[in-house]
């Protein structure tokens, strides 16, 4: 059964009333001292890079090509590296995406890892959108444009959102491939529609119920957008 457009409002005004937040550690008052990791997924190389005090992207290089038929996730991300170089924001970042893709019952017990991007360090549509994102938005799920843009406070700013999913720095962590159009097309993907048509097939397998919230579509994996469509679709 769908999420309604009720069920996801009356989330995000938990969401406004809880102090509990994605935890962003420090400011940018100095240029931090970046660590990077690669590890290998089933979409391909990762490369995740992070300071002492948090995460500051992920990036998603698809130097494969992502098998929407599949019925399961390929072996475990295999890290290229050594662990031990590893600072305590990338273990946790390494930890969270190996549980997306192949556990994802655990993800309720592990911690978001630190965030330390200078988005997230001042106040912002952007900001607001993301975190909103991260928090109302669940696993096996899907919202329009023009619902982010109400949840975050601006009904009226669907193409903002779009332009605040293309910026997003922290893919698959923060979900911007959850989002599509009020049409029920899908929308392009900063990493390609092939990406994000397998990362929503993974999340409706995983959660056996994709859903819709408030679309004009079914249930399933959004239609491919047509090029020159009316709606922002970059994400």
């Amino acid at each position: 059964m769908g999420t309604s457009p009720g069920d996801l409002l009356m989330r995000g005004l938990r969401h406004l009333a809880s102090p509990g937040q994605p935890e962003v550690r420090g400011r940018m008052d100095k240029t931090c001292k970046m660590n990077y990791k690669v590890v290998d997924s089933p979409l391909g190389e990762i490369e995740i890079s992070a300071c002492e005090q948090g995460v500051h992207e992920i990036r998603l290089h698809g130097r494969k090509t992502p098998d929407t038929g599949a019925t399961e996730a390929p072996p475990l991300p295999e890290l290229l590296g050594c662990p031990g170089e590893m600072t305590a924001p990338l273990k946790q970042c390494v930890a969270w995406l190996d549980a997306y893709f192949h556990e994802p019952a655990a993800l309720k017990d592990l911690p978001l890892p630190a965030i330390h991007h200078p988005v997230f360090q001042r106040d912002s549509f952007t900001r607001q959108v993301l975190w909103k994102l991260l928090k109302v938005v669940r696993l096996g799920e899907t919202v329009s444009y023009r619902q982010l843009a109400a949840l975050a406070g601006r009904p009226r700013a669907a193409r903002a959102v779009g332009g605040a999913m293309r910026t997003n720095p922290l893919p698959i962590l923060i979900p911007c491939h959850r989002v599509v159009c009020s049409s029920g097309a899908m929308g392009n993907y900063s990493a390609g529609r092939a990406t994000k048509e397998w990362l929503l097939a993974h999340e409706g397998r995983l959660a056996e119920k994709p859903s819709c919230p408030g679309g004009s579509r079914g249930g399933g994996i959004p239609r491919p957008q047509p090029a020159g469509g009316t709606e922002d679709l970059w994400e």
